[in-house]
């Protein structure tokens, strides 16, 4: 199984559910990670990656950490000073459409969003509201595409699209779609020759679908043209995705390990939730078990059985903690704070 792995956490692409999953890795089997200085949760997102940002990295004795998966903005160059250079790199997208809208109701806050009452009033006159100097334009427009590193209001002439394209593709060794999540984690598990269990996973940080609403034609098309670095990374790599897929794979081999790990979800599902799946904040009994709430978001989290046996649920417990909590659990056992 690989162990040297750099995730770039796109926001709003299902990423904190990966994130979960290298968590649950790297404590299995005891890896270290790149944490942000002062055990925060992200690396001085959003500017660029510096190795310096990273908790006991110093350029006089070059210490290497397993995993680098914290919110960053990405810089290959600063990445490699803290990751082995056999790392595998890897990242998550999703349909920009999506995206943007989930970026509207979670970044509500946002300078570009604050003033407008819809996404559609946004988009009628984004311009209006929209600033390329402020310090949060990027939830705004193109968010993956500045995750990735490039400027979000830069030039979409074929020429440069294709070149930010191939600058990608040298980073990176694939990217997951989380349109297609089972399908990219059976891809997963098959890059880092991973074993089953390693990739189940239930969904985190996800909202509730009633801040949740469908899109008119008109104003996707204008979401495409607006996010349109956005679309072109979105529709080479989804592509790709699928090219490597049948490369690897094979369509009939897919179908079978998707059911497989459905089957393996729903089961542990059976054993470790309470009622069918997820919750509201409100109805979440544990209070060490609730996600951050953010924006106009209505984050959904989980509620465990009672009285599970403890090996059982200490597995249950670690699907379902959430982002923050996780990682500052991590962040305590690689760096111990020091006896009273």
């Amino acid at each position: 199984p690989k162990t040297d792995i750099v995730f770039l956490k796109v926001h709003k692409s299902a990423s904190s559910t990966v994130m979960n999953i290298l968590f649950r890795f790297g404590e299995m089997h005891n890896l270290t990670f790149a944490f942000p200085q002062g055990g925060g949760f992200q690396l001085y997102y959003p500017r660029h990656f510096l190795a310096k940002f990273v908790q006991g990295f110093s350029p006089l004795s070059p210490r290497r950490f397993n995993i680098l998966c914290h919110h960053m903005r990405f810089l290959q160059p600063e990445v490699q000073k803290v990751v082995p250079s056999s790392a595998v790199y890897f990242s998550i997208l999703r349909n920009p459409v999506q995206l943007m809208e989930s970026s509207f109701v979670y970044y509500k806050g946002a300078s570009a969003f604050s003033r407008v009452r819809s996404l559609e009033e946004f988009l009628s006159q984004p311009w209006r509201y929209y600033d390329p100097a402020s310090g949060d334009r990027h939830y705004a427009r193109n968010l993956m595409t500045f995750d990735f590193g490039f400027n979000p209001d830069g030039d979409v002439s074929p020429e440069r699209v294709q070149l930010m394209l191939k600058a990608i593709e040298a980073s990176f060794d694939f990217l997951l779609i989380s349109e297609y999540f089972d399908e990219s984690m059976v891809l997963l598990k098959e890059m880092l020759c991973w074993d089953l269990d390693s990739v189940v996973s239930f969904p985190l940080n996800s909202r509730d679908s009633s801040t949740k609403s469908p899109l008119p034609d008109s104003v996707v098309e204008k979401l495409k043209a607006w996010n349109r670095l956005d679309w072109e990374i979105y529709a080479h790599f989804n592509r790709t995705f699928w090219e490597r897929l049948d490369r690897h794979i094979g369509r009939e081999r897919l179908r079978r390990e998707v059911r497989a790990l459905r089957q393996r979800q729903a089961e542990l599902a059976r054993a470790c939730l309470q009622g069918t799946g997820s919750v509201g904040p409100k109805d979440i009994k544990d209070s060490s078990l609730r996600p951050l709430q953010h924006g106009g978001a209505r984050i959904l989290g989980y509620n465990l059985k009672q009285g599970l046996p403890r090996e059982l649920e200490r597995t249950c417990r670690r699907l379902v903690t959430p982002e923050l909590q996780y990682s500052s659990l991590l962040y305590k056992k690689q760096f111990p704070p020091p006896p009273p």
